[in-house]
């Protein structure tokens, strides 16, 4: 049915370019012969690229895992409240992203952090690719911005770690030994009802061999956190023994770096200026508002081209540096 799905898509894929290439042509010539369609050429120009890039993005997806839907978690670094407020900015980029693509999300565990932002959270994103083009998100992400904490209205720098895994179906097997496991119940915290502190809903998941930690607090039964909870470690699992077995082992080392200064993978600068810096790829963007909305298809794009080719969007010079 997977299968059947992605051709469909493909011959749909192929309708839509030719239909935006038809109605191109069709204001190519009204333009010749004098019509004033300038606004129109302009407006669909910009329609046929956003589609000719998505769809470009899906065929750079060739990886084994990369059709799966995902698992993210985000921590915030050092730096207290300025670094978990930037851990939940993360959050809402991701989760805009998602909605404006047509994922699904379900956030399975959320630890509030002291004041404002979180201190970590773990959430699903549920649709075909999500997994494939998250991978562009794994590593350190850097903000330096103007603080809204701080009265004499300093500039701080703050990070945020990122990690996403590939969600593990029934067809693929992992043995998990019950012995293996160490399962913890807790009163679930944060907002919410009466349920909320008054029952041990909620659950974690110790794998002893791996010391693989897993905890699963927005469901009010626990038999379904403890559900959602095995569904998280047999992704990690999965991961883990995937990851034993990589050649390109400096990729996935490269992504678990300290959460500090130097390990970043992408740069979000609001003051003094206003730019976002993908240090990989070492592509510009100038809107950083549009961004945050969770305009990340640029991002994602520019960093499946430069897996694919190594070939990357600008040359890191000049104006387009940051400063550290």
């Amino acid at each position: 049915m997977q299968q059947r799905k992605r051709l469909e898509e493909s011959l749909a894929n192929e309708q839509r370019i030719a239909a935006l290439t038809s109605d191109l042509d069709t204001l190519f010539e009204l333009a010749r012969e004098g019509e004033n369609v300038n606004g129109d050429i302009e407006r669909d120009l910009e329609i046929y690229a956003q589609f000719v890039e998505r769809v470009e993005t899906a065929m750079l997806l060739s990886g084994e895992n990369d059709q799966r839907s995902a698992i993210m978690t985000i921590h915030p670094g050092a730096g207290g409240t300025e670094s978990q407020d930037w851990a939940e900015m993360l959050l809402r980029m991701y989760l805009r992203w998602a909605e404006r693509d047509g994922f699904s999300t379900v956030i399975t565990d959320r630890l509030e952090g002291e004041g404002a932002g979180i201190k970590s959270v773990t959430f699903e994103i549920n649709g075909e690719n999500a997994y494939g083009m998250l991978q562009s998100e794994i590593g350190v992400h850097r903000l330096v911005r103007i603080s809204p904490f701080d009265a004499n209205a300093r500039r701080h720098t703050s990070f945020a770690s990122v990690f996403v895994y590939p969600q593990v179906d029934d067809e693929i097997k992992i043995d998990i030994k019950p012995d293996d496991l160490r399962i913890d119940t807790f009163r679930s915290g944060g907002a919410g009802g009466q349920h909320v502190n008054m029952t041990d809903s909620a659950v974690r998941i110790v794998h002893l061999p791996t010391n693989i930690v897993v905890q699963c607090q927005n469901e009010r039964s626990q038999h379904k956190n403890r559900d959602s909870a095995m569904k998280q470690l047999r992704a990690r699992l999965y991961e883990f023994e995937l990851e034993k077995k990589r050649v390109e082992a400096a990729k996935t080392e490269a992504s678990k770096l300290d959460i500090n200064f130097g390990s970043q993978i992408r740069s979000y600068v609001l003051a003094p200026y206003r730019m976002i810096k993908d240090h990989r790829t070492k592509l510009a963007i100038g809107d950083v508002d549009r961004v945050l909305e969770g305009d990340i298809e640029p991002l994602i794009h520019a960093y499946l081209v430069f897996r694919k080719t190594g070939k990357t969007a600008g040359d890191g010079s000049g104006k387009d540096e940051l400063p550290e």
